[in-house]
């Protein structure tokens, strides 16, 4: 695309973010938590489940545990294995088939992802899983590769080159190729991954948080991205209304990230709208609203 076709409407944008969880949110990926489920009898047999019967059981310490009371065995499929294919990729994969071919109506927030793509939006992917950034950040281009149109990629670039034009050096825009414009794009994001070992080290050396809280590791999640986006609105120089949105299928979450918003965030960020959507009911399409935080205000 030549670099002089942009969009040049970008500098009437208000400022938008968005936090996505990953699974049964913006796709369902064929991956299985592996527990051990109580019979009648009292006896014990494995059991898998996908991440939206987790989010119903995990709490059920009387019917279900993890192999040998052992988490890290029952989200083996969770957690990237080094020398080995990525099973994350994989399923993925297998997950954009299904959408693809309609045999599996996409979750509440895929439709809320794509246009964040083709918006040129800044987001973060905030999973419970256990993989690296560039796992996550990979599932995101594998993604644009498979899920957008020739035209939403086209409009997706105009849009970056747009934001390039509007809040960039002069003269930027016209050096960067699309490559180089979707790299520098994707390298904006955040891609956490909460029961990563080299997050969870991170979420340990900050006191106001534990670490071996899954809640509690998403929070932290959640305020280094926020932290990140304000310190470029502040180089950016911009006063414009910001919004912020988070998306979860998991009810537990969903609390857990409204409380945070309420007891810290909207003191720590006073300007920004804060809406939270929870999207445990997959007929609802993106998911039940809640606006926890205000009306937008300028930055």
């Amino acid at each position: 695309m030549p670099a002089n076709d942009y969009n040049p409407d970008i500098a009437n944008r208000d400022l938008k973010y968005y936090i996505f969880d990953w699974d049964d949110n913006i796709l369902h990926m064929p991956t299985y938590i592996h527990l051990e489920r109580r019979l009648a009898d009292g006896s014990w047999v494995p059991h898998l489940v996908s991440t939206a019967v987790f989010s119903v059981v995990r709490k059920d310490t009387l019917n279900y545990r993890p192999p040998d009371g052992n988490m890290e065995k029952a989200f083996v499929e969770f957690r990237d294995i080094e020398g080995s294919e990525s099973k994350f990729l994989k399923d993925a994969n297998a997950a954009i088939d299904r959408v693809l071919s309609g045999n599996k109506r996409h979750p509440p927030s895929f439709n809320t992802f794509c246009k964040t793509l083709r918006e040129g939006r800044i987001f973060a992917i905030v999973t419970t899983r256990g993989h690296s950034p560039n796992t996550l950040r990979k599932g995101v281009e594998l993604f644009i590769d498979r899920i957008l149109t020739p035209e939403d990629k086209k409009e997706m670039i105009r849009n970056l080159r747009g934001y390039t034009v509007c809040y960039d050096e002069p003269g930027l825009n016209e050096r960067l190729s699309d490559a180089e414009i979707l790299e520098r794009y994707l390298s904006q994001n955040h891609y956490h991954a909460a029961s990563n070992p080299d997050f969870i080290r991170k979420v340990a050396e900050n006191a106001n948080f534990d670490p071996q809280n899954s809640e509690h590791r998403k929070q932290f999640a959640i305020l280094a991205f926020l932290e990140d986006i304000f310190k470029m609105v502040e180089r950016l120089g911009t006063r414009k209304p910001i919004s912020v949105g988070f998306s979860d299928d998991d009810p537990g979450n969903v609390a857990a990230v409204a409380d945070f918003i309420r007891s810290t965030l909207r003191k720590r960020f006073p300007a920004v709208k804060f809406v939270v959507y929870d999207t445990s009911d997959p007929e609802i399409e993106k998911g039940h609203k809640l606006v926890v935080s205000g009306q937008l205000g300028l930055f």
